[in-house]
Parts: structure tokens; sequence; C-alpha cells
């Protein structure tokens, strides 16, 4: 039996984690070696990311798995959120912690690039979701502000390529993180100069593009002495966690929309290339590099955060509920009672979640939930109505069929969600598998190591080594009647 180990860190933007991956006989076994908890850090008014703290927890991941479980893997990969980014200086030093991506100081970002290169040319160059936290605007309010710190950058580094740099001493841009920063060229591993020069950000401290699956180097000797590693190969996995997750779904088949469900809900399709319209950017879809040349064509949707915020808020205010009981209660709420357009700007990081949500529903003459079930119900009937409206703009837009809906990441385990996509959708929802990012990052790894030969035959690993759960649409709601509603809602 020949035994293949690989060590993803998959993190985001509540937890990470080290997951081991065993490759035997066709199949993947997965073993979580090491937990730790993530959070923006608020500091003199802005929100940041500790980025000392998470490399500490990923060489303590690399330390359990040789020390306590025995095994040395074969190489590392890193996968994380995207858009953020690390400042360097020109002695390859950290310059400060990274901003995190729902700080304020993009508020106004948009609107004020828009003044220099209109909305239209912008997405035409990009195909880039227009949010106001992408890279773009990120930097763009530090050119508006005159920051200081963007003068002395020499470089900047995404998340994954920052973690892969401390690791290696190597500085490259993955391809599929690369491409959420609305910074490249659609379809390309080229940085849209033209675009960049015309808003003022300085292009001399973009890295050099690399694909997905590219060995960046090996892991330096100070880290190999902390952790008792051998000097393994750093790999270049799809470092925009979703890239690795898409990579990791269980159909060999394109006749699907996936939903990459955790904090965000990632809803698309896999695109042989971008997609790219008047149409398209008015629908604001997102068109990011995945892994072999392909395209994520999908829209971000505000997913499980909502769910995470009014939990976290009830736990302080002394009501702490584990996830099944706010299904629970979920279920025995009377359904499409009240309901929220997910994406609503007031939702992006409101102090009060439940106070956001009954804002929304008083402005929209719903009148307000009055008890935790309510509330729940309503982000759940929510969620699953906007999958629906968002699965029916794919489908103008573009002739790939959509039969199934595949559901993978941890919001594969809320079975009560699944069968309202199902039932919103129409459509047959096959859940699983729950570590899809973990587990694109362990096989991209082990496709450029040369143990897997294509994304295929990846998906066939998937589909013989994990179980999956299905759930059948349900006519007992009338769905169609709260989707009129919902669509009301929206405008």
């Amino acid at each position: 039996m020949n035994r293949k180990y690989f060590l993803a860190f998959d993190l985001g933007a509540s937890s990470g984690r080290a997951i081991l991956g065993i490759l035997v006989d066709g199949k993947l076994e997965l073993t979580e070696v090491h937990r730790f908890t993530n959070q923006m850090q608020l500091i003199n008014g802005h929100y940041f990311w500790n980025i000392f703290s998470l490399f500490n927890e990923l060489k303590t991941g690399l330390k359990m798995c040789i020390k306590e479980y025995g095994i040395q893997p074969e190489s590392i990969g890193v996968d994380t959120w995207g858009v953020d980014f690390v400042h360097l200086t020109k002695e390859g030093l950290i310059l400060s912690l990274p901003f995190a991506y729902r700080d304020s100081r993009t508020n106004t970002s948009m609107d004020d690039l828009f003044k220099l290169v209109p909305e239209e040319e912008v997405y035409a160059q990009t195909g880039i979701q227009f949010m106001q936290f992408n890279s773009l605007f990120q930097l763009f309010s530090m050119v508006k502000d005159q920051s200081s710190l963007l003068e002395i950058t020499d470089s900047i580094l995404f998340m994954p390529d920052a973690l892969n740099y401390l690791f290696s001493g190597v500085k490259k841009s993955e391809f599929s993180i690369a491409s959420t920063s609305q910074m490249i060229v659609p379809g390309t591993c080229d940085w849209n100069y033209e675009l960049l020069e015309k808003v003022g950000i300085p292009t001399n401290i973009l890295e050099d593009i690399i694909l997905p699956g590219t060995i960046i180097g090996k892991i330096k000797e100070e880290v190999a002495r902390e952790t008792g590693s051998k000097s393994v190969p750093v790999i270049a996995v799809a470092g925009h966690d979703t890239g690795s997750a898409i990579v990791s779904m269980p159909s060999t088949l394109n006749n699907f929309a996936y939903i990459s469900s955790g904090t965000w809900s990632l809803m698309g399709i896999e695109s042989p290339q971008p997609l790219i319209s008047d149409k398209i950017r008015e629908m604001n879809f997102t068109n990011e590099g995945g892994v072999d040349g392909t395209t994520r064509f999908l829209k971000n949707i505000m997913g499980m955060w909502l769910i995470q915020e009014v939990q976290r808020i009830w736990s302080e205010e002394g009501t702490v509920y584990a996830w099944p009981e706010m299904v629970e209660l979920a279920r025995g709420t009377e359904p499409f009672k009240f309901l929220i357009n997910p994406d609503d700007s007031m939702f992006l990081n409101p102090r009060n979640m439940v106070q956001a949500v009954r804002d929304f529903c008083y402005q929209t003459a719903q009148g307000t939930p009055q008890n935790h079930g309510e509330t729940i119900r309503c982000i759940y009937d929510s969620l699953a109505l906007k999958y629906r409206y968002t699965l029916e703009q794919i489908r103008e837009v573009s002739d790939q069929p959509i039969e199934v809906v595949h559901i993978i990441g941890g919001g594969a385990n809320n079975h009560f969600l699944n069968q309202l996509t199902a039932d919103a959708t129409g459509l047959l929802v096959v859940a699983g598998p729950t570590e899809a990012t973990a587990i694109g990052n362990i096989l991209i790894q082990a496709k450029a190591l040369g143990y897997v030969g294509s994304v295929k035959e990846i998906r066939e690993i998937i589909a013989n080594s994990f179980g999956l759960v299905k759930f059948i649409p349900s006519t007992e709601l009338d769905w169609d009647a709260a989707y009129d509603r919902y669509l009301g809602i929206m405008l």
C-alpha cells in the first residue's frame, strides 16, 4: 500500500485548520491535525488580520503533524479568503498587519474610482463583481488618502502568497487569488497595468503571477528547524479557498451549478472562458481564475455570516445556541413571514446583525421578527430564495445546462438549508464533501508532485472517497409565491 501524505492549511475568516491528506489506492483520507480561531482585530478604528499569529498557528500544525502524528508530509499548501494583502519592504519585512476586507476605509472607494474610470470600463477590463473591499478599491483608497504605508511599500502579497513567502522566502502571486483583486486581465495571468495606472495605483509593487500547482520553493531552514520538518516543497495550490473548493466538485459532468457554502456563499458555474457583457455587469457576476485555465463564473452572496453573527449577538446577551438548536427553531417557525436581501450593504459588517435584520424588515414594510426563531427562519428562507434568484440569472447569460446544484464546504452539513435550496430551485441538491477546500488543496499538491494526472482524476478520487447526501425538491410550500414577494423586496 503506497501512502502519500500532504498537509493543507485552510484559513477562513473565523477559523483555520491544518488537514492531513492521505492518498492511498485511489482514495483520499483526511485527518484534522490542528484547528485554531481567526478573527479580525479592531485597532485604532480599523480592522486587521494578525498575519504573525496565523503563521505561528500554521507552523504549530506542521509541528503537530510530525511530532504528534509521526508523519512527515511530502509538501504543504495554503489557501485563504480573497482580496486582502500584506505590505512588504524592499528587504522583505512585513510593514504592518494587513487590513481586513470588512474595514470601513473603502466605503466610498468605488464611487471615487468611477469618477476616474467609468464603471462600465472597469468591468469590461476586469470582469469582476463590484464589491467595495476588492483589492482594487482597497489600494485605491490608500492612493486617495495619500497613505504613508503605501509610499514605503516595495511589494504586496495576497494572504496565501504571504504565508507561502513566510514558509519559503519566495514572493509570487498565485493566479486564483490574484484574480479576486479586480486587477488582472480576465482569463490571463497578466496584471491590468492600463487600468491600475489610470487610477494611480503603483504597478511596481505587484509580483509575477503563477498558476495553481506550481512548486514555489522549499521550506526555509529556520522553519524546518523550528517545526522538525524536512525541507519539503511549498506548493501554490489554488490560493483562493473557493478555487480549491471547486476542484473538489464530485462530478465529471459539466451540468451543475455549485454553492461553496461557508461564511460566504459562492454560487456559480465552471466556465471554459470568462463571461463579460453589460448585462452580466448589471447582474454583478464575477469571473475568477480556476485550475487548468477554467473560470469560476460566480456571485458572492452573504452566506452563513448572517447566522454566525446573530448567534454571536445572542451569545453575548446570554443565550447560547448550538447550530442544531438554531435549525430546530427555524424549522418550527412559519415560513416566508419575513424576508431580506442577504446582500444589502447593511449586512456587510453591522454592529448588531439581529438589529440589522429587524431594520431591513421594518424598512420594507414587513414588520419586524419578534423572536429568535423568526429571525433565523427569515435568514434561511432568504438565502434559499437568493440562490434561486442567482440561478435564474446564470441561466439568462449562459447556455450551460444546470441539472443539479452541488453544495460543498461547511454549509453542506446544514441539511435544513440544503432542503430549502432544493425546494426553492426545483433542482436536485447534492451536498458534500464538507471539507472541499482542504481536499482541493491536498489534491492540487498531489497533482503538482505527479501523483494525480488531471482535475478529472481528482474528481473521480473525491467521488470514490466521500459520502454525499441528496435532497429531492418538495412542493409542500408555495415557493413561487414566496419568490414573487422576494423579488419585490429585492427591488
